[in-house]
């Protein structure tokens, strides 16, 4: 009689997920911004042993054009295991892959031959819009009950309200809207949640009309982005508390809760304060039964020379730092922090959650500094540490450049370019020299997410301690 065991790279906890073998490939997204070509998925060697470490070793191309492959994730991870709604049968597959310009979503088998992805399903955006009433779907969660997908827009394509969007497991069918009572919830960006305390956290970013033409100068000093969190019951897909971090806080993006399943804080970055172009890194936590939240993590503007700085921010005469991502360890000791406009990439010790340390900073790229990488010392490099991916064992960390097609042209005028760059993350926190693949090694085209093989930091969330 056979018997069923759960996928390998299921783990029970943070403690298991840190200590299981390291990845030997890693998945980009790849678009191609003035949609001649088709977006696609590439495939990396990042097995230091291999004579291949650091190249592009596969590539599939999606049919369609225009579709800007954004963030993306595995259909099914260790919340299989958890005793709400297990699902322990089902397989880290399938990498279910956004368009978030066409609404269109991707799911792509990479089992059969890992560095040959085949597509096998494509969902239009006419279903994501009829069966959950959304569009431009942005980030994929794989967790109880199905495959979470957070929307920026609403059924029409062009306003709100943004929310979430559920796919099932195995079909991958829409199954609907996932908020039973929405509240006061109207813009959306990421999702994540405190699975063992079923609590469910969502961010602001804004509609697609808001953000598809780049930066809106307008909206941004009138402060009209995202500047909240919200907070849900998980089982009854309600929603319980808004928590304003202030106006002046634009854009409040990626969440990354604590692994521990014992914990219920996470912290949340700020991409820009229009009162001094400072970023800004926050931490929730629930007091007294209501969750709150604090600022933690303050990262000033870099004065500049109007002339260096391109028209988005000339009259500012300085370079807001721009935290567009950020990424916690599986241990939930180090906190990794993007500054896409300075060009840095900075890790903290977030032992203390209400007090982290920096711990280590790298640069490369930026709007001024153009950093070039240790390998290539003489190219100057456009765009900066932008999407963050952080290996299970917390020992490597993948860093891509671009941000968003309209956004990318506003703040790097003069063209983003395509590179890749991996920073090794032990008692040292360098760059790896032979690990930069860039240019025509992406034929072309813009990076932006990365996945690991086997699963990730910002991939899984765990039910035991």
């Amino acid at each position: 009689m056979a018997l069923w065991k759960p996928d390998p790279t299921f783990y029970p906890s943070p403690r298991d997920a840190a200590s299981a073998p390291p990845e030997s490939l890693a998945y980009v997204a790849a678009f191609d911004r003035a949609a001649d070509k088709p977006d696609a998925i590439a495939v990396l060697d990042v097995d230091p042993a291999s004579g291949s470490y650091g190249s592009v070793v596969g590539w599939t191309d999606v049919p369609y054009k225009g579709d800007e492959l954004h963030h993306f994730g595995w259909n099914a991870c260790s919340s299989a295991l958890c005793p709400y709604a297990p699902h322990p049968h089902i397989e880290r597959r399938y990498l279910v892959v956004p368009g978030l310009r066409s609404s269109r979503v991707y799911v792509i088998d990479v089992k059969d031959d890992p560095v040959k992805p085949a597509i096998k399903k494509i969902l239009e955006p006419e279903e994501l819009a009829k069966h959950a009433g959304y569009s431009r779907p942005h980030t994929v969660h794989c967790g109880p009950e199905g495959l979470y997908v957070s929307a920026l827009g609403g059924a029409n394509g062009d306003e709100g309200p943004g929310g979430i969007a559920l796919l099932d497991h195995n079909s991958f069918e829409v199954l609907g809207r996932w908020e039973v009572d929405r509240g006061p919830q109207y813009l959306a960006y990421d999702v994540w949640w405190h699975i063992a305390h079923d609590v469910v956290v969502t961010s602001e970013w804004g509609t697609p009309s808001m953000i598809e033409d780049g930066v809106d100068a307008d909206l941004l000093l009138g402060r009209a982005y995202g500047h909240a969190l919200h907070f849900w019951d998980l089982r009854k897909r309600r929603h319980l508390q808004r928590v304003d971090l202030g106006d002046e806080h634009q854009m409040v993006l990626e969440l990354r809760p604590a692994h521990d399943p014992t914990k219920t804080y996470g912290f949340v970055g700020v991409v820009v304060s229009v009162e001094d172009l400072s970023a800004s890194v926050w931490v929730w936590y629930r007091e007294d039964g209501s969750f709150r939240v604090r600022e933690v993590i303050t990262i000033p503007a870099e004065p500049a020379a109007a002339e260096d700085l391109p028209p988005v921010i000339a009259p500012f005469g300085a370079v807001p730092p721009l935290v567009t991502d950020i990424d916690l360890s599986v241990d939930d000791r180090f906190l990794y922090v993007s500054c896409w406009g300075t060009g840095e990439l900075k890790r903290y010790d977030v032992t203390d959650p209400f007090n982290p340390v920096e711990a280590g900073s790298v640069r490369i790229g930026g709007i001024v500094n153009r950093t070039p990488h240790p390998s290539a010392p003489d190219e100057p490099l456009a765009g900066g540490p932008q999407m963050v991916e952080v290996s299970r064992d917390g020992e490597r960390v993948y860093v891509t450049n671009s941000l968003y097609g309209a956004w990318d042209d506003q703040f790097y005028p003069d063209g983003v370019g395509a590179w890749m760059a991996k920073v090794d993350s032990g008692q040292e926190f360098t760059f790896d020299t032979r690990f930069f693949p860039s240019g025509d090694d992406f034929r072309g085209l813009r990076v932006h997410q990365t996945r690991l093989q086997g699963g990730d930091a910002s991939s899984d969330s765990y039910c035991y301690p």
